[in-house]
């Protein structure tokens, strides 16, 4: 167990799992090269690139070095200019002073402190120990900074309210788009939110909040079980208006994973590989999905074949799918602070009812260590006719003749000492 938990220590920091699908892919690396590399399979590699499992001890050394961005090269320090005679000075023109930029030197760091706030990116072969001392520089550099500008750090609560006003409205408009139902589209994003305020911990530190919310959003809009529930069985009543009844109908006959595509390149505007990982697809099979899509969308709205360029018909997509979005009457979130309270509510409900069905269990069990009988009780085999058995052994039948000697012999006198009469019965 110490060996495990020194090897756990040691073990170098890796990025997020999108950063590490854009590292190989500035590297041109490829699933199986990175998988030949480090001695797995490439559906591995594609777990650790979608946050699903991470790699560890030996493993997990190699591909932080595969992955680890190119060290820059220092700066080449350069020669002084060489001393030149300066000019007397004239009456019209005054001499200048030697070092006029030196006392402005020291502001540099304080512009570069405001203008990053986050912590410094450590290198993947930095020792764990700089790593976190780094990291509590950071956060003491920005107690230090709130405090100085009388900021008040939010709390947990705070944060998740103000990520949820600024990013809950427009994701309900996106899983209208993506389902054609808006009541499924609210009840999407609110489980999304309760979710997240559940692993708010992991989403906080997340590089993408808001990214973590849509993808839990869009699976749970997406889910096939949906299929059964009577009220969300058929989309809604399209738009009225041509155009965007078109739009509308060219979305919903797409594939579900063609119609999430389109919707995170052409509609959030994310980049194909953000998309790809988001789908959990390859970015060449997230490409082939975007082309099909926006080629039968084309086929329902003729200005998109009209566009000069893709970039062209990319932002006429946007224009379109937003106008659409906005056009809707899409029904607006509960607030904040009921998603979650109806989170903390849930997870309370699910707690009591683990907790009694494991006293449930408990107690059968108990039931039956005191029902059970102790020791091995041979059950009594049925009844059943022996044949074979010889005849009973003892006096045999009288005969006819022997009867009649009988009472003949019981009804004579008999005459003689008393010792001497046979008593026959």
């Amino acid at each position: 167990m110490t060996r495990s938990t020194t090897d756990e220590a040691a073990a170098p920091p890796l990025p997020s799992p999108k950063e590490r699908r854009r590292l190989r892919e500035a590297k041109s690396l490829s699933e199986d090269q990175v998988a030949a590399a480090v001695g797995v399979t490439r559906a591995t590699v594609r777990s650790w690139e979608t946050g699903r499992t991470s790699p560890r001890g030996r493993k997990r050394a190699l591909y932080a070095k595969l992955i680890a961005p190119e060290p820059e090269a220092p700066p080449v320090p350069q020669a002084p200019p060489a001393p030149t005679t300066a000019p007397a000075p004239t009456a019209s023109a005054p001499a200048a002073p030697a070092a006029p930029a030196a006392p402005a030197a020291p502001a540099a760091p304080a512009a570069i402190v405001e203008a990053a706030p986050e912590a410094p990116a450590q290198p993947p072969d930095a020792p764990p120990a700089e790593a976190a001392d780094a990291e509590a520089d950071a956060d003491a550099e920005a107690e230090a900074r709130a405090r100085a500008t009388g900021e008040r750090p939010l709390s947990p609560a705070e944060a998740f309210d103000e990520l949820y006003t600024r990013t809950a409205p427009a994701l309900v408009r996106q899983t209208y788009l993506l389902t054609g139902r808006r009541a499924l589209a609210r009840e999407s994003v609110e489980r999304a939110f309760e979710l997240a305020w559940q692993r708010w911990p992991e989403v906080a530190v997340d590089r993408d909040p808001a990214g973590w919310v849509r993808a839990a959003a869009y699976e749970y809009a997406m889910s096939p079980w949906h299929r059964l529930r009577r009220t969300h069985r058929h989309p809604d009543a399209p738009p009225t208006e041509p155009g965007k009844r078109a739009l509308f109908d060219a979305l919903l006959d797409l594939p579900p994973a063609y119609r999430r595509t389109l919707l995170l390149y052409d509609g959030v505007g994310l980049d194909l590989p953000e998309t790809a990982a988001e789908t959990e697809a390859s970015t060449p099979a997230a490409a082939g999905r975007l082309m099909t899509a926006r080629a039968a969308v084309a086929e329902r709205l003729p200005e998109l074949t009209a566009a000069a360029s893709p970039a062209e018909q990319s932002a006429l997509l946007h224009d379109r799918l937003g106008g659409l979005a906005r056009a809707e009457h899409v029904p607006v979130p509960q607030p904040a602070r009921a998603v979650r309270t109806g989170s903390e509510n849930k997870a309370r409900l699910w707690t009591r009812a683990a907790i009694a069905g494991v006293a449930l269990l408990i107690a059968v069990t108990g039931l039956t260590l005191h029902t059970a009988p102790t020791h091995y009780e041979q059950p009594i085999s049925p009844a059943e006719r022996v044949g074979g058995v010889p005849p009973r052994g003892g006096p045999q039948k009288l005969t006819a003749q022997d009867l009649k000697l009988q009472k003949s012999l019981s009804e004579q006198l008999a005459h003689g000492p008393e010792r001497l009469v046979p008593r026959i019965p």
